[in-house]
């Protein structure tokens, strides 16, 4: 079973950075995507990036291109975000999930981690 825990959510200024983490465990992920999605109050949740986790392979939004980063660290089975220039907007609960690459829908999901960007 895939287990996905996220950490580094916080309160911070905007302009400030914060870089999130998901703890992937269960499986390996050779065969897998994996995203980090978010959800704003009142609003659906949203991709904000995803990667193949064999390849490396990116993919972002376009609210977000050139502010933030997704990486993994095959040793550690840890995927990451980094996000700079952070704005009010980006006001949000932020999960991990998983998908195997031949799935049309993320199965996978972490608990969440709350980020709030004050202006």
């Amino acid at each position: 079973q895939v287990h996905l825990v996220e950490s580094g959510g916080g309160l911070v200024q905007a302009g400030d950075s914060l870089r999130l983490a998901c703890a992937a465990s269960g499986r390996t992920f050779s065969n897998y995507f994996m995203g980090w999605f978010r959800q704003a109050p009142g609003k659906e949740r949203e991709l904000v990036a995803s990667l193949t986790w064999s390849a490396g392979t990116t993919y972002y939004a376009d609210f977000v291109k050139g502010r933030f980063t997704i990486s993994r660290d095959n040793a550690k089975n840890t995927l990451y975000l980094q996000m700079n220039s952070l704005k009010p907007e980006d006001t949000a609960v932020y999960y991990c999930a998983a998908r195997q690459t031949y799935q049309n829908k993320y199965s996978y999901w972490g608990q969440g981690t709350q980020v709030t960007v004050s202006s």
